[in-house]
């Protein structure tokens, strides 16, 4: 029986040995996972004298990038990526994402969608049918502050379930983002047609972004109990 840790890290291990190329700009995610992955990548640039750029998508991101003496860039020196590697809360037999744990959806999202290509790396927990089976903390949505308690009213109004503001650990007051916003976690009490519901949340006025990332990844690397790495496609529509 293989550790949930080892699990991860021959998910983001293999994902990097697979997908990564030379003269790459690389966009690099946030969570447990991806550590392995970077770990994997700094390894590859000192064998095979990769030259590749990363761009982060959270404080972590830039921080694993630094520590492992990999080259750092932007978004706005370098917009337009080959390749975005990140972790999920979930993923659905679509590979639909819920994500935002960390309360970086909105940078991840970005990222994502300058970049090419979009690689999810996560263990057998992550895998769900359908958005909701197992990940039990709801969806993230990044808000406006004053716009907090509207927000939350309209979505229970619209959708029902509930809307709880994400309180901090370990210091009074919500959590803030690295963009200075709270987070809204959305428990939700049915599966639903996710792309019409994440375009309805995003027009509310005071929502800056969506945990819910619909028709993004191209495929997911899914690390198993038995330390096998399966890889899921997109399905064809």
């Amino acid at each position: 029986m293989h550790s949930i840790d080892e699990i991860k890290r021959l998910a983001g291990r293999a994902a990097v040995e697979k997908e990564v190329k030379n003269n790459q700009v690389l966009g690099i995610g946030s969570g447990s996972t991806i550590v392995y992955a970077i770990q994997k990548l700094a390894e590859r640039v000192k064998e095979e004298k990769l030259n590749i750029v990363c761009i982060p998508t959270s404080f972590q991101g830039r921080q694993l990038i630094l520590h492992n003496g990999l080259p750092l860039s932007g978004l706005g020196t370098h917009p337009e990526l080959d390749l975005a590697i990140d972790g999920a809360d979930e993923v659905d037999a679509n590979l639909n994402l819920i994500k935002g744990s960390g309360g970086c959806m909105t940078q991840e999202k970005i990222v994502a969608c300058n970049a090419k290509r979009f690689i999810i790396v996560a263990d057998y927990s992550k895998d769900s049918k359908n958005l909701g089976d197992s990940w039990q903390k709801g969806i993230p949505i990044e808000v406006i502050p004053m716009a907090y308690v509207p927000v939350r009213r309209s979505l229970s109004q619209m959708f029902g379930g509930v809307v709880e503001l994400r309180m901090a650990y370990r210091k009074t007051g919500p959590v803030v983002t690295d963009n200075g916003n709270y987070v809204l976690d959305w428990k939700f009490d049915q599966v639903r047609e996710w792309k019409e519901v994440n375009t309805a949340i995003k027009m509310i006025p005071g929502v800056v972004e969506t945990g819910l990332f619909i028709n993004m990844a191209e495929r997911v690397y899914f690390g198993r109990e038995d330390g096998s790495v399966t890889v899921r496609k997109r399905p064809s529509k």
